[in-house]
This record gives C-alpha cells, sequence and structure tokens, in this order.
C-alpha cells in the first residue's frame, strides 16, 4: 500500500486579520484579509479564492499579498468552499461561481472597502475569476487570470459520436482525491505497474475511511455538473481581462481555447488583453538559471520573482481599478520571444507578418504500442516543465518513437504563432492515441520540446485522417539548428495510456500491444517575417 501524505492548513500569517464570508445557503468561507499598514479606510480590493491553503507554502499567498499591500490595495485571500478552513463539501468547479458573487458582495460591505475589486491567481485560482465574472456583480472591475482555462480539469466528455477527440490528462482523476478530496489534502503515488490504476484509488479511500464526491462525479461514469449556472463568462458583461498564458504550460490548450471563445464576441475582444510569456505552470522561466530551478524555493527567491509574476497585473489594475490612465495605453497583446530578452508588443496575436513553414511533408511509420513498455514523459512533474527543462532526444532511440529531422538552418528564424499537424493514422487496436511533439535540436544533439499535440482516435482499425493543434509558439531558432519531431503513441504518465484492448484505460485490467501507422504526416509552423 503506498504512504498517503496528509497537508492541513498552515499557521495564519501575522499579516492578515481571520474573517468568515457566509455565502447564501449559509456556508462559512474561511477569508484572510490583509490591510495595507493595518488602514481601515476605504481603498481598493484584490481577491483571490483558491483551493491550495490561503496560508500554505505552497502557494506563498501571504508574500503576495505583502507585495499588493505595499502598492496599497486590500487583499483578501479566501479557501473556496470545503477547503482547509473553509466550510462546506469539497467540490470541483460547481460552487465558485455563486460562492465568488457572494464573497465580493460581503467585501463591498466592509468599512476598508471602496466598493471596487478585482481578482488575481494562477490555475485554479484563475479559474476561480471567471466564474465570478459569469455572475456579473457590478463591484467587479478587472481580473487578471494566469495559466487557467474556463473548462480546467474535469475528464474529456467522450460522445459516442466522437471519432477524434482529447487524450485524457493523467492528473484527471488524481486531482480529486488529492487536492479535492476533502478540507486538507493527500498525498499519494500511483503504481504505474499495477493494474487497474482504479483499483488503487480504491484502496486509498478504504484508508481514508471516506470518499470524495468530485471522484465518484467523473468514474466510473463521468457526470458534468454546469460550472456556471447563471451562464457563460462569455455570455456575461464583459470586463477588463489580462489574460497570462505560459509557452510551456500545459494547460495552455485550455488558454487558447478561452482566447479563440472571447475574439469570437466583439464585445469581450474590446475588453480583453493578452500576455504570452516563455513560462510553465508553475512560473519557472525558460532562462531561469540553474539556482531558480529548485523545487522548493526559499523566500527571498520568491521574493526576488514576484515583480515578474506580479507587476503586470498592477500596472493593469491601475487603469482599470484606479482609472489612471487610458485603455489605449495597455498593448492590446505583450509577448516575449523565447530565446530572446524583454517583451515585445502587437495588436494581434499572431501578430502581423506571420507565414506558414511546412517542416515535414509525407512522413511515415509504423510501431508497436506496448502498454508494458510505455514512452515515457520527459518531466517527472508536467506542471513544471521548466524546473527539468528536459532533454527529450534520448526518447527518440526508441523503436516506438518515429524521429523525423530536418536540414540545419543557416540563420535564426523566429517561430510565432499556431504549429499544427495532419496525417493519415491506423492501428489494429480498437483505440489509438497519436502524439506529436516538435523539438529545437540543438548542434550537440540535445533537443528541447517547443511544441505538442496529441488526439485519441476512438475507431482506430479504420484508416482516419486527423488533424493536431500543436498549440502557440513563440521561439528563437538559432542558426545551425533543426526541428526535430517525434511521433509516438503514449507519454506516460503524463497522459493515461491506451490499454491496447478498447477498454477504458482508468479501470482496464488487461493489456495488448497494437501495430500502428501513420501515412501523410505533415507538420506545419509559423514563422515571423
Amino acid at each position: 500500500m503506498t504512504e498517503i501524505v496528509r497537508v492541513g492548513p498552515a499557521p495564519v500569517s501575522d499579516l492578515a486579520i481571520e474573517a468568515r464570508v457566509r455565502v447564501r445557503d449559509g456556508v462559512h468561507l474561511a477569508a484572510d484579509v490583509y490591510l495595507p499598514d493595518g488602514d481601515t479606510s476605504p481603498g481598493d480590493t484584490i481577491l483571490i479564492r483558491l483551493p491550495y491553503d490561503k496560508s500554505g507554502q505552497y502557494t506563498f499567498i501571504p508574500l503576495i499579498a505583502e507585495y499588493f499591500m505595499a502598492r496599497g490595495y486590500r487583499v483578501v485571500a479566501q479557501d473556496v468552499r470545503g477547503k482547509f478552513r473553509s466550510e462546506g463539501q469539497a467540490l470541483l468547479f460547481v460552487n465558485e461561481a455563486r460562492d465568488g458573487y457572494d464573497t465580493i458582495e460581503w467585501v463591498t460591505q466592509q468599512a476598508w472597502s471602496n466598493g471596487r475589486v478585482a481578482m488575481w491567481g494562477d490555475s485554479y485560482y484563475g479559474y476561480t475569476q471567471w466564474a465570478a465574472v459569469s455572475t456579473q456583480h457590478p463591484a467587479l472591475k478587472a481580473i487578471a487570470p494566469r495559466v487557467t482555462g474556463t473548462q480546467l480539469g474535469e475528464p474529456v466528455n467522450r460522445d459516442a459520436s466522437d471519432v477524434v477527440r482529447a487524450v485524457e490528462w493523467g492528473i484527471t482523476y488524481l486531482y480529486p482525491l488529492t487536492y479535492f478530496h476533502s478540507q486538507d489534502a493527500y498525498f499519494w503515488e500511483l503504481d504505474h505497474a499495477r493494474r487497474p490504476f482504479s483499483a488503487q484509488v480504491e484502496e486509498v479511500l478504504d484508508v481514508l475511511g471516506s470518499r470524495s464526491p468530485s471522484y465518484d462525479l467523473w468514474f466510473p461514469r463521468a457526470v458534468h455538473l454546469p460550472r456556471f449556472p447563471d451562464g457563460s463568462p462569455f455570455d456575461a458583461r464583459p470586463i477588463p481581462v489580462l489574460q497570462t498564458i505560459g509557452l510551456w504550460d500545459n494547460c495552455a490548450p485550455l488558454s487558447w481555447a478561452d482566447v479563440a471563445a472571447i475574439e469570437s464576441r466583439p464585445a469581450w475582444a474590446m475588453n480583453h488583453f493578452l500576455r504570452i510569456e516563455p513560462m510553465d505552470h508553475e512560473s519557472y522561466y525558460l532562462a531561469d538559471t540553474p539556482a531558480q530551478r529548485v523545487e522548493d524555493r526559499p523566500e527571498d527567491q520568491l521574493r526576488a520573482e514576484l515583480p515578474r509574476m506580479l507587476d503586470p497585473a498592477l500596472e493593469f489594475f491601475e487603469v482599470f481599478v484606479r482609472g489612471n490612465g487610458a485603455a489605449s495605453d495597455v498593448p492590446r497583446v505583450s509577448w516575449a520571444l523565447a530565446g530572446t530578452e524583454g517583451m515585445r508588443t502587437s495588436p494581434s496575436w499572431p501578430p502581423p507578418g506571420v507565414r506558414a513553414w511546412p517542416v515535414l511533408e509525407g512522413g511515415s511509420g509504423e510501431w508497436t504500442h506496448d502498454p508494458a513498455d510505455l514512452v515515457p514523459s520527459s518531466a517527472h512533474n508536467a506542471f513544471a516543465f521548466l524546473l527539468e527543462k528536459p532533454d527529450e532526444s534520448p526518447i527518440g532511440d526508441r523503436p516506438d518513437v518515429l524521429v523525423f529531422t530536418t536540414e540545419a538552418i543557416d540563420h535564426p528564424i523566429d517561430l510565432v504563432g499556431p504549429v499544427s499537424a495532419r496525417a493519415r493514422i491506423q492501428s489494429d487496436g480498437p483505440v489509438m492515441d497519436f502524439f506529436v511533439r516538435v523539438l529545437d535540436m540543438a548542434p550537440d544533439g540535445t533537443a528541447l520540446r517547443i511544441a505538442r499535440g496529441q488526439v485519441e482516435l476512438a475507431d482506430a482499425t479504420t484508416p482516419t485522417d486527423v488533424a493536431v493543434d500543436l498549440g502557440q509558439v513563440s521561439y528563437r531558432l538559432d542558426a545551425g539548428h533543426r526541428i526535430r519531431v517525434h511521433v509516438s503513441s503514449s507519454d506516460y504518465p503524463e497522459f493515461i495510456p491506451q490499454p491496447g484492448t478498447g477498454d477504458d484505460p482508468w479501470s482496464a485490467i488487461g493489456t495488448r500491444p497494437n501495430h500502428q501507422r501513420v501515412e501523410a504526416l505533415s507538420v506545419t509552423v509559423s514563422v515571423l517575417s
């Protein structure tokens, strides 16, 4: 039996005043209120609603609150319903809209509030911002969500009519068992060699003596409860939003889906400001030094990195919350070209002058997908990809990975914009996962992943044409470097692997190797002229 580590709430910061926010159904949500220098006069408030312990080391909210207070903001950090010090049932996503509305209403009734509220945060506490937007509280003046999406985290909705669909994340069924089992968090390791995975979950739940409501809603049959009972946030009254996307964030596809939804709505598009940075989900950056690439960042390092994390939002709030400046002063798109210094601006994304570069045309090959010998994920923690910044070239040495490599380029090329692949694929197994990775191969033979995409083919015995979205890239490919493409059928444990039998991957007991085939593979990268 695997070891289970329980993590409860950390001590409340000496800078915080504890409060209880009563929401409409009588549940009390725990909040820490930070007032600059104890000033109780009315001022602007930044609200942060998260499930990761508002006092804990992982998200270092007290340091963030201190930084915001130095700019004169009141800060409210709140454990979401059912988490750590808050009452209620820990249930993913579905209570955040109305709990967010009620919390904003509570803020506006406090003597230290002037009635203007902004929201900030990453990942789930980026999602809570969109949830609050959906309820249209008039006091919410601007939000700054980072590395998140409105459709964060639920299992893939497998409609019987879908021939091509998304590949399931490996964390999908673990997240409601770790962070969202109950008030505290529970951490344990899945035994990758032991099937079925679902049986290991039951063993852990038996030890804990209680079930996870979110897990039971998602497995064995996914029930998708409405996240936004008052309607989609993109159908709500638009407010200014600074959306930050990490080029190496594993959740970036969800962010880009939100960009597309926003840009299709003219009123929202007018209020949308995009920031694209060379970072991953945990805010490690491509250019970080080896000393910065540590899993447990010490306080002095965190403090030193706060400006790059928080200053863009503070500058945004200065205009849209405090009214100091005009919307035209804020760049519509701010973006970094990885491999170069500084930020660039443009009126749209991708910026003007982008053209298509077909780096591969007509690729083909065959391989065996063996569930007992899976292609390994290159990073131990997919959310902190740039913590490791792994060399993926050794993965190409495997017989179950196809490799295609261009000639070396003779001058730097700026890869900017969408990356895509098309292919005809087939398997002798019922279901086939198809992974495509685009890498920068340096002259020394090392390879850094710069784009990726994957699809699941539900009826793989029939040759089928598939299109694969590999996301967006903003990266300088230096002279002497090559583009390398990896094709495979697994990426484990980041994605749940197909057992080869057509059974559900999470509950499958038996496995069978499958023979896979790809034809007419093309990969197209965008280039900035």
